[in-house]
This record gives structure tokens, sequence and C-alpha cells, in this order.
């Protein structure tokens, strides 16, 4: 890597990441602008024509950024370079990003931190997969100011038609992303036209800025001290007799006497000092500060907890939908462990869904099926983590709204939040809220009703015949005089989910609803049965954990047909529906079915008729539902 000093200048340094196709002409561009700006460091340029003689070599520009042996010899650049330079008004860090498609990853870790991207085009090439690519990016990662450059104009006769041509093809490409550039400059980096210097002899035609004017006319990155208020917790340090809870303020400002929310697990105390190192206290701080603070109660904090206001609370959830951008070798895949990393916190997790896949370089949205996302692979999925963890969706907070997965110990994806919903912390809490006891116990009501509570939870593709079984099921039951009732996926809807629609969020809040709904009748000492497709199977999952988490038998019951007999039988008409567009996100046909992997039980309805189907359900219901022998001499 080429590093150089920072130069002596107390204006902040406005970071620029330099991105394009591989042999657009990156490096050479970064050499001539260090020679043009005279940053160069003294004899570097020299020194480096004295190389390229005793090599028998041509001299290139690139060589003054490829200065790692390794990097001539594969004639790539392998790595991240940051490079200081300066022009009359301020000074610069160049971020010069790899190009070749194997090293995306280095190009996003380098627009990560940058405030301003350059993205490069050679004009004899034009718009290729990677220039896309790389504009897609710096959009996800939020990187607003762009300036793009036609390079190797003179490849092509310094040709006006096609500069333009180029530039009406990719402008219209980065408005679709919500990108604007600040300008297009056509420039030839070998030859140093259009960097520092305008160039009316080769291109009168252009009357526009040249690049440094361009770069000049970028505004540094606005610290968020108006944004809510994000102070991350590092560490928590003991010293004296105070507990000094060190982080660095993301947003916002916090003051003595603020009351704070440390979340995840919303823990409060107010604000009794604001200590910084070798600095006397200060009564506040801002965005971008590092801190220690103290509290006036002394509550359990630790790494990875957010402290927040009361009115402007984070999104604290263990599921939610993310963006990310894959670059692991191993594909992203449903049901295995990654390790997710957001601020300072970190917690495992997994794919509960693949929603939407998207060519970065065309922004076609795949409508198949998908359980795993490839390498360079863009994809709308919603993650599950162990634990709740706190964030802000990307475009309210970037910094609290992105994360990075790890696939064993590789930084193998980056992604950001979106769609979360927040809660009104002061709006829902209430100190007037109870658990009510009740004074008739489950085993009496066991007594009374003769058989166990049980939740039965059929699952199935739409039309599998999960209804008609869950009716004939309950008139059977009844019949035997248990209490017994039907929550119906279309019934619940009319009332309790009225509000939620289709969305893979909205079906996640459909079935933690009905598996609430299902244990509290089951805690009324009912049978259960419930009948929804419930697609996925961390869904079932939590259905399950929520059930049992009071003590209830839950059954989960495969009513297993294929799709094609689902679409013959097709009682409501929907898959006919969903195949002419009239219906976005049908299971089976452009949104998942997870088939249940350990059911307790599997009714193949195109292979049994109704009836059999419910008596091998009563074989294995009936045992579980009788009262054990003890509860009968009570």
């Amino acid at each position: 890597m080429l590093d150089q000093p920072a130069p002596a200048n107390d204006r902040r340094a406005l970071r620029v990441v330099i991105v394009g196709h591989v042999d657009h002409g990156k490096s050479t561009l970064v050499g001539r602008l260090l020679y043009e700006t005279q940053s160069l460091p003294e004899g570097k340029f020299e020194q480096i024509q004295a190389v390229c003689s005793r090599r028998g070599m041509p001299f290139e520009w690139a060589f003054l950024m490829d200065a790692l042996q390794a990097e001539r010899d594969q004639n790539i650049t392998i790595d991240v370079s940051q490079i200081w330079f300066h022009s009359e008004t301020r000074p610069y860090v160049i971020i010069d990003a790899p190009g070749h498609k194997e090293f995306l990853k280095n190009m996003v870790t380098g627009a990560a931190t940058a405030d301003a991207a350059v993205l490069l085009i050679a004009a004899n090439e034009g718009v290729q997969e990677q220039s896309r690519r790389h504009a897609y990016l710096l959009s996800m990662l939020g990187v607003g100011q762009v300036i793009v450059l036609v390079n190797k104009m003179d490849l092509v006769g310094y040709s006006d038609a096609v500069f333009r041509e180029i530039e009406a093809q990719y402008r219209a490409f980065l408005e679709k992303l919500g990108v604007y550039p600040l300008t297009f400059v056509p420039i030839a980096a070998r030859d140093g036209l259009n960097l520092v210097q305008p160039a009316p002899e080769q291109m009168p035609w252009y009357r526009g800025s040249t690049l440094l004017q361009a770069l000049d006319r970028l505004e540094p990155a606005a610290v968020p001290a108006d944004k809510p208020l994000r102070f991350v917790v590092q560490d928590v340090y003991r010293f004296d007799e105070r507990r000094i809870i060190a982080g660095r303020v993301e947003s916002g400002a916090v003051s003595v006497g603020d009351r704070l929310f440390f979340a995840p697990q919303d823990k409060e105390s107010s604000v009794a000092t604001i200590e910084r190192w070798n600095a006397p206290p200060q009564a506040s701080a801002v965005a971008g500060e590092s801190i220690g603070i103290t509290l006036t109660e002394q509550i359990f904090v630790e790494r990875g907890q957010v402290a927040v206001h009361e009115h402007a609370p984070l999104i604290e959830t263990n599921r939610f939908r993310a963006r990310v951008f894959w670059m692991g070798q191993r594909p992203l895949a449903l049901g295995r462990t990654y390790r997710l990393k957001l601020l300072t916190q970190e917690a495992e997790c997994s794919v509960a869904s693949i929603d939407r896949v998207i060519d970065a370089s065309t922004l076609d949205a795949s409508s198949s099926i998908r359980r795993a996302v490839a390498r360079n692979e863009v994809a709308e999925l919603t993650l599950q983590t162990r634990g709740v963890v706190a964030m802000d969706n990307y475009d309210v907070n970037p910094v609290t709204g992105r994360f990075v997965l790890v696939d064993d110990k590789d930084v193998a994806g980056g992604g950001i939040v979106f769609g979360g919903r927040y809660v009104n912390r002061a709006a829902v809490r209430s100190e007037n809220i109870y658990w009510s006891e009740a004074s008739t116990t489950p085993r009496s009501r066991r007594e009374r009703n003769g058989h166990v509570p049980l939740v039965v939870w059929l699952t199935g593709l739409s039309g599998s015949g999960k209804s008609t079984l869950a009716r004939s099921l309950e008139r059977e039951l009844f019949d035997r005089l248990m209490q017994v009732y039907v929550l119906d996926g279309d019934n619940v809807r009319h009332g309790l989910n009225s509000d939620l629609g289709f969305s893979p969020e909205d079906r996640v809040e459909n079935i933690r609803r009905v598996a609430e709904v299902a244990k509290l009748m089951a805690e009324a000492g009912m049978v259960v049965i419930t009948s929804f497709i419930s697609p996925y199977r961390e869904d079932r999952r939590r259905a399950r954990q929520i059930v049992e988490a009071g003590k209830i038998r839950f059954m989960e019951v495969y009513v297993a047909a294929s799709l094609a007999a689902c679409e013959e039988r097709d009682p409501k008409h929907l898959y006919r529906k969903a195949r002419a567009g009239e219906i976005k996100g049908f299971t089976g046909i452009d949104a998942p079915y997870e088939a249940p992997l350990r059911p307790d039980l599997v009714l193949p309805t195109e292979e049994l008729s109704a009836e059999a189907c419910v008596e091998r359900l009563l074989d294995v219901l009936l045992p579980r539902l009788r009262l054990d022998a003890a509860e009968y001499e009570i």
C-alpha cells in the first residue's frame, strides 16, 4: 500500500473513492493527478522512472499507485490504497478501489468510508457491467456525491458524440438508483487533460469543470448532530468509585441530566456527568465525539447497547428486512448460521427468507424462488437473529442502519436495514398494566373438560386441504364433547389481523399474533386447530416456542400436496390470479414455501381421502389429549 503522511492542514480532508471497471484507468488517473497537483513525495516520480528504465519498461503513471511488487506482477491493483493530495482550497484522501470483479469487497470497504465518489468509464469501451455494479453499491452505501469521468478520450478522437452518448446512457442508469452526478467530465488521464487544467485544444466543445474544480465543489459529509441521539456503548470501565460508560456519539447530542434508555433491554437512567480523556468535564457532547458518561442510577450496561432518548427510539427486533450484497465464497443460504455485526452489537443470525434477488448491473429482479444468494448478487431478504438487536432503518440513520455478515471468519456480506417499524415507547408504556393471575387453575380446567389443551398447527400450500381437514377434525372432537375451535387464516384477517398485508414482514406478524391467540385459547383449556399456510420454518418454530412457553403441547402437521395438485384444485381461484400477475408474493408462485423438516405428522392429501387423513390425525392426536392417570385421581 502506498502511504503518505497527511498534510499539515487544519481542514478536514475530503475522502473520495475512485471506482470503475478494470483497465478503465483508475491508477493512471490517480498517478497523474498527484503529479499535476504536485502532491508526490519528493523524488518519487524520478524513482519510478529510474525503475522503469532499469527494467526496460515504458513509464506508466499507474506505477505510482501500484507500488507493491505483487500488484505490478499481476498487473492489477489488489488492495485499497489511501493517498493524500491537496488542491489550493483543501486536502483530500483518495481511496483507490480495485475494479476487478474479484475485489468488490475492497471496493465496498473503501466506499463505506467515503464522502464522495469518482466513477470512471473508458470512452473506448463505454459503460460496462462493473460500471453499473459499482454505481449500485455506491447508492446502497449512501454515497450521494458523485463525479463521472469519461477517460481515454484520446482513443475515440476526443469525440463529443461518444462522450454525450456515454453520459446519456449512464445518467439514465444512475437516475434509476436515485443517484444524480454533480457532473460528467471528459478526460485523458494519461496526458493529464481536464484533470487540473482544461484541454481546449483537444476538446474545444467541452466548457465544463476540470476534475479538480469539480472536486473542490464537493461538500464534506455533515456531522449528524441534528439526528436523534445514538450513543453506542464501546465498553464500561470502573474508575475510582465511578462506572464510566465509554462510547461514541454517532448522531444527535447528549447532555447532563438527559434521561437515557439503553437498547436493547430498555434499562433507563440519567446522565450524571460527561467525561473526556485529559479534558475537563462538559455539560454536553455531540455527534462525532468519543466520550464517557456516568449515570445517576447504577444499572447494568454493556458493550453493544445503544443509548437513546425516549422520544426517538430505535427498532428493537430479532427479525428484520434487509438489502444485502453478498461477496462470500460460499452462497448465502437459508438455514446456515452467520454472525451479524451492527455497531458494537454481535449476534448469530440466519436467513429466514429470500424475498427478491436483484441483478446489480441491470436492476432486474428475479421472480423465481431462491434458497441461496450467490457471490456478487444483491438480495432483499429477512434475517432472524438470536436475541434482540437494536437498529435504525438506513434511510433514517445510515450509521445505525447498516451491518456486515460474517461467514465463518470471513466478512462475506454487507447490508442495510429497511422497512422496520418503530414503537412509540411513551405511547405504549403504561404504569397501570399488571399480569392478572387466574383463580381457575389449568388443572381444574383439564378436569372439567376431560382433556388436555393442545395446539394443532396445520401448514401447507393454499389448496392442500388444510381448511377441510381442520373443520372435519373440529367436528370429530366436538362430537367427543371436547372444547375445540379452529383459527382459520382467512377469518383472522377479517378482524384481528385486518391491518396486515401479505408482505414477508406482515406474514411474520400474522403468524406471531395467531400463535399468541392460540396460546391464550389453549390456556383456557381448549384444543386449538390452526389452518395457515405459514410458509416459513422460522415462523412455525417461533409459534411453537410461543405456545410451549405456556406449557401447552404443540403439534405440527404438514398437509402435503404438490404445487400442481394445489393449482388444479384452486378452490379460491387464487393461483389463476397469481399466474396472471394479479396477486404478487403468492406462496408457491413467486414466494417460497418451506416444508417442515420434522413435522409431528404428514398428511399426503393427494394419496389419502379427507376421511382417511382425519382418521390418521385422530390416531395420533387422541392419545395426546387424554388426561394422565394422576389427574383423574384428583
